[in-house]
């Protein structure tokens, strides 16, 4: 065993971070293999709607290529680089129902404890507060399990319905960093951020 391979006392690898977060209406669940398929129809179903904003978002995806990067999803979730959960509605007696997006906590940074929510919903099931309550099962998970200082939310100053999810969920908008990034077209844009921090 050399000294790279020795786990240092608080080496976020260790924690215990939920595999399943059950809401009211909705299952969120760490990246499972074999979803691959299932993530591309959700995906090509929602292209419409996440073009503007998501770059991953541009072409329809293959059932192989979803499936590598659920693979790859689930070995960040292992490795604590990245949180990713599936995003299924709730069904009878707790079971998974129909797979419905895609949210977690990424930009992890153990040492501040600070995490960036991200979600995405397929269009049909826009609208009726289920991005708020991904968003509120992340904080409590955040703030509660791994003891965050700082959790935000960003996004492009035009996306008027993921403000208004920050909103909904008391993050404070913090401020517009303009021109701070490239959106999908190449034109650079303006980011709110958003921001709770720890009581």
């Amino acid at each position: 065993m050399n000294a790279d391979s020795i786990v240092q006392p608080g080496d976020p690898i260790l924690l215990n971070v939920p595999r399943e977060l059950v809401g009211e209406r909705l299952l969120l669940t760490a990246p499972q293999m074999g979803l691959g398929a299932e993530m591309a129809v959700a995906i090509s179903q929602s292209l419409d709607h996440l073009k503007p904003w998501m770059p991953w978002a541009q072409d329809a995806p293959t059932a192989e290529s979803s499936e590598a990067v659920v693979r790859r999803m689930h070995a960040d979730f292992v490795t604590r680089r990245d949180l990713c959960f599936h995003v299924f509605l709730l069904a009878a007696e707790g079971r998974r129902g129909r797979l419905v997006g895609g949210t977690g906590l990424h930009r992890v940074d153990w040492t501040v404890r600070r995490f960036e929510i991200g979600y995405w919903l397929r269009p049909d099931v826009q609208g009726q507060g289920l991005a708020s309550e991904c968003v509120r099962l992340l904080s409590r998970m955040a703030f509660d399990t791994l003891q965050a200082r700082r959790v935000e939310i960003r996004c492009d100053t035009r996306n008027t319905r993921s403000r208004a999810v920050a909103e909904r969920c008391g993050f404070e908008l913090e401020g517009v960093l303009r021109r701070e990034s490239l959106g999908v077209d190449g034109e650079p844009r303006d980011t709110a951020v958003y921001a709770r921090i720890e009581a």
